[in-house]
């Protein structure tokens, strides 16, 4: 599956990707500033969150909640972009966020690959021109 997004366009791709794509674990891949932080963060307002949604390069997971019925769920948004190596990624608790069963977006994902649950969806994003950015989605069950 494939979706060309721009900032035109952002909010309404958000949507049609949550009803289009399953899964709990979402593992962005791409260039530093492709706009995987921008996506996630319309991933996150099409969900329904009321928080600052940021990049969490620093503390490495930000956690945000959502209402779904009468439920308040989360989203764990991780960037590894700064580990060093896996160890650093199970001390911080990266584990246990990926397996929590809530949503978890992961940019960097290839610093961990071996923590990843085999059961995600890999996006894929890469810069066609200054304004749109095409997403490959590919799905692993």
């Amino acid at each position: 599956m494939e979706i060309a997004v721009t900032l035109e366009n952002i909010q309404q791709c958000a949507q049609y990707f949550w009803e289009h794509v399953r899964g709990r674990v979402f593992a962005f891949h791409g260039e530093m500033g492709v706009g995987k932080t921008t996506f996630i963060k319309a991933l996150c307002a099409a969900k329904g969150v009321t928080a600052h949604v940021s990049s969490p390069t620093f503390s490495l997971i930000n956690e945000y909640s959502y209402s779904e019925g009468n439920l308040l769920k989360h989203i764990f948004h991780i960037d590894l972009y700064r580990l060093k190596d896996e160890e650093e990624a199970v001390n911080a608790g990266i584990e246990d966020c990926l397996y929590s069963g809530n949503i978890c977006f992961v940019e960097w994902p290839q610093k961990t690959p071996s923590l990843l649950p085999e059961s995600r969806v890999d996006i894929y994003m890469h810069a066609v021109n200054n304004n749109t950015r095409l997403l490959k989605i590919d799905f692993h069950r």
